[in-house]
């Protein structure tokens, strides 16, 4: 069973919903990184998504853009990203770490390469946006050959033809975008979530999480009653800039703190 299989069926013997949470890795700097990994660890994340900094990240909103921009200013790229997972598993051999990002980092050190990598150095899976399911059934059947479960994200427009590709070729869990935007863009809808996840579901047997929108512990709760994963990216990189970084790592326990809370009350 994979680390992420595990989290969740753990979380589910326990009627928890999974946190999952996301940093841009090399923001903002290098030396925080594995920081706060372990710190979202220690606040309560169940699943770590890091992102892979790229220059035109089409589905982040203006907050993971800056996150990215300053992660390339540092020249952080994708084999500092590995870099960082090998280091975080020294200390930490359960946490699943899910490499988040887009194809362009991946075609150009190769698919093979990638998936070697992120086996040696304790990655679980990977979520790339630009991979639509039904052109890279080649590269998940590999991922899944190396035991890293690749993860496709679902949105309130995708098509039953859609679901039931994602159904086919996903694994881990799959990721519903709750909104017709970037990330950290507008507020979520729980009842037209809850409509949509009723409909996935007649396809998808995976565990599903829901992000995009989700900024404070009564969303994440309201979210946490439909959904398998409640996923908070934008409003932890907002707690990062606003902290700096010397507070950086302090200010995002806090945070993931106050989720973890809510959703366990």
């Amino acid at each position: 069973m994979s680390r992420i299989a595990a989290t969740f069926s753990a979380l589910k013997a326990q009627h928890k919903t999974a946190l999952v949470t996301f940093i841009t890795a090399g923001d903002p700097g290098p030396e925080s990184t594995v920081p706060l990994m372990h710190a979202l660890v220690a606040g309560g994340a169940d699943i770590l998504e890091l992102g892979v900094p790229f220059s035109d990240p089409m589905a982040e909103g203006p907050v993971i853009q800056r996150a990215c921009e300053r992660a390339l200013a540092h020249g952080v790229g994708i084999r500092d990203v590995f870099g960082y997972v090998a280091e975080f598993r020294k200390t930490n051999q359960t946490t699943p770490v899910v490499l988040m990002g887009y194809a362009n980092p991946i075609e150009r050190i190769g698919p093979d390469a990638f998936i070697a990598q992120s086996t040696a150095v304790g990655a679980d899976g990977a979520i790339v946006v630009d991979y639509p399911p039904e052109e890279c059934e080649d590269f998940a059947a590999a991922m899944r050959a190396a035991g890293l479960d690749l993860i496709f994200l679902l949105a309130p427009t995708s098509t039953e033809e859609r679901i039931a590709q994602v159904a086919k070729v996903g694994g881990g869990f799959s990721y519903y975008v709750s909104l017709k935007g970037v990330t950290g863009a507008g507020n979520i809808d729980t009842v037209e979530v809850a409509a949509r996840l009723t409909e996935i579901r007649k396809h998808v047997k995976l565990p599903i999480g829901v992000g995009f929108g989700i900024r404070d512990g009564a969303t994440a709760r309201a979210v946490a009653e439909v959904a398998d994963a409640v996923v908070i990216g934008s409003r932890i990189i907002q707690e990062i800039e606003s902290a700096g970084k010397d507070g950086a790592v302090a200010a995002v326990q806090t945070f993931v703190s106050g989720i973890r809370a809510a959703l366990d009350a």
